[in-house]
């Protein structure tokens, strides 16, 4: 017999704990091709889900499946979200909760490195399902960001670089929600 995973059983615990404690539980969830959600608010592969009982529908969190109902710009869509692909479920409101590992689709997995005495040169493969292979990820940067209580300026700042910005990046969030930062 093969060992069940608690993956599920501990999503339905902190859903629980949320609805208990009267926070809105949010899954975040790796979308892809088993995913069924609405594509319009995909980003980056990901989506945040509301799952607290005011947001959804017939909510079943299942050992396999979240499935449920909710109205998204005021359409009502069915939303099907295999365990697998969460990867965090935590209260909005506080931001506590847990996060899990998520295996990358194969599609989005960054190509291996050649081996010692490879050139890695020519052409390269085609995948599976006859796609262009992805272009390799932006780099990703690094950036402190000053707490409340903590003074900002040239100290903070890496060595021949300056003071840091005080404009938030483009796109970042100004106060309200909190927000999951999955680091790795």
């Amino acid at each position: 017999m093969s060992e069940l995973s608690t993956k599920p059983y501990l999503i339905r615990a902190i859903h629980e704990w949320c609805a208990d404690s009267g926070y809105r539980a949010h899954i975040a969830v790796a979308v892809d091709e088993t995913t069924r959600v609405p594509m319009e608010f995909v980003r980056n592969g990901e989506i945040v889900l509301n799952i607290s009982a005011d947001a959804t529908n017939r909510l079943q969190i299942g050992n396999e499946l979240i499935e449920f109902e909710a109205r998204f710009n005021r359409i009502a869509r069915q939303v099907s979200v295999p365990i697998a692909n969460v990867s965090a479920i935590y209260a909005a409101e506080t931001g506590h909760g847990m996060a899990f590992d998520v295996a990358k689709p194969l599609a989005l997995a960054p190509p291996p490195a050649p081996a010692p005495g490879e050139s890695g040169a020519g052409e390269p493969a085609a995948q599976a399902d006859g796609r262009e292979p992805a272009s390799p990820a932006s780099p990703v940067s690094l950036v402190s960001i000053p707490t409340a209580g903590s003074p900002s300026g040239a100290a903070d700042a890496p060595a021949g670089r300056g003071a840091p910005d005080t404009d938030p990046p483009p796109g970042a969030p100004v106060g309200g929600r909190p927000r999951l930062t999955r680091v790795k």
